[in-house]
């Protein structure tokens, strides 16, 4: 701002047209005051940010309120990018291992980190060049007694894992399914006293397993009148293709080149048949774990509708089928649920379908 000043008064001209004297640059100007001016650009803010973030000589609440800001500025695209040209990827994940770090600093960082690389391939990518599941899984192990971690520790993997089958096989290598397996069963070993990592692990299961085909990009029609001019031209004539465009990371047209780099699809699928997970969304489904600091709550309605959209999504976009046990267990889930809610259609209203949608899932399991 303050050099696009000085070309304005250095390129201006006097009152008669003739160009005035150059400008020389004042050297008694206070960077602070300028800055108090102008504000500081939002990279000099994440990097303050950031600074104060991993000094465990700062206490708890200005860490996780830097934190705090620094989420709400990747929140811009541009300035998710800018985490891996300023070098903080390494120093914010270093938060979730460090001995310093309490479980508030541990769950804004995987705040941050689930905002940044949410639907940003460029941002996802350079996160896991530090190979980050078995870290990020880790928070869901039964060690780990704290909901909100594990609730921000999904969050975070939701934000990796969507639309990027490379974070997908990472996951996997990392025994990732089996991870999913026992949030969705609730075992008592987990203690999981919050229903809330079970919902988001299914609503998640069934985001990656919807089949993504993205639709071409349009391309312009030639007009009926250009086809019938009753000239005709000479191949030599005919106009050069003009280069390809680049293709950007984060657009549409990366996605088109590579349709199988962000197909996440297969191999779910793969997992709910190979690890045991289509077995886990069936008896969630059926015979819920008790959930609640003592366990005395059933059933969670929410947690019904996803794994019941997961379940649509099984049979109707991926055509998969049921075992003979499977199908025992969920029809007669299905026909008690029936009778409870009155009909049909208000079975459907209550799980955010449509009467179509029951019926297919019904047909699925006779």
């Amino acid at each position: 701002m303050e050099s696009l000043l000085r070309w304005g008064i250095e390129h201006s001209a006097n009152a008669d047209g003739s160009q005035g004297p150059p400008v020389a640059p004042r050297k008694d100007l206070d960077p602070g005051i300028i800055d108090a001016i102008l504000g500081k650009s939002d990279a000099q803010l994440m990097k303050e940010a950031l600074a104060v973030a991993v000094d465990d000589a700062r206490d708890e609440d200005d860490r996780v309120q830097a934190l705090d800001d620094i989420e709400m500025l990747v929140e811009q695209i541009d300035n998710a990018n800018n985490v891996e040209k300023l070098k903080m990827w390494e120093p914010l994940h270093s938060l979730l291992t460090s001995p310093s770090s309490t479980d508030d600093v541990k769950i804004q960082t995987l705040w941050v980190i689930g905002t940044t690389v949410q639907n940003n391939p460029t941002a996802q990518f350079s996160y896991l060049s530090l190979s980050p599941m078995p870290t990020l899984l880790s928070f869901l192990s039964p060690s780990v007694k704290s909901a909100k971690i594990r609730s921000k520790a999904v969050y975070a993997l939701s934000g990796l894992l969507k639309h990027n089958a490379t974070a997908v096989g990472q996951f996997q290598d990392s025994d990732g399914w089996l991870v999913f397996k026992a949030a969705l069963d609730g075992e008592p070993t987990y203690t999981y006293s919050d229903i809330t990592v079970r919902r988001k692990t299914a609503f998640l299961l069934n985001t990656l397993l919807v089949p993504t085909t993205p639709a071409p990009l349009p391309t312009p029609s030639t007009p009926s009148s250009a086809l019938n001019t009753g000239t005709t031209l000479h191949a030599s004539a005919a106009p050069s293709p003009p280069p390809a465009a680049p293709v950007h990371p984060n657009s549409h047209a990366s996605m088109l080149s590579d349709p199988a780099s962000f197909s996440t699809s297969p191999a779910t699928l793969n997992a709910l048949q190979e690890h045991g997970l289509l077995d886990a969304l069936v008896s969630s489904l059926a015979s819920p774990t008790p959930y609640g600091p003592d366990g005395e709550s059933e059933g969670d309605p929410d947690f019904e509708e996803k794994i019941v959209r997961s379940l649509h999504t099984y049979v109707t976009a991926c055509h998969g089928q049921f075992s003979g046990a499977q199908k025992r267990e969920l029809s007669a889930f299905l026909q008690e649920q029936s009778a409870k809610a009155g009909s049909e259609s208000k079975l459907a209203e209550r799980w955010a379908l449509t009467a179509d949608e029951v019926q297919a899932l019904r047909q699925a399991v006779e």
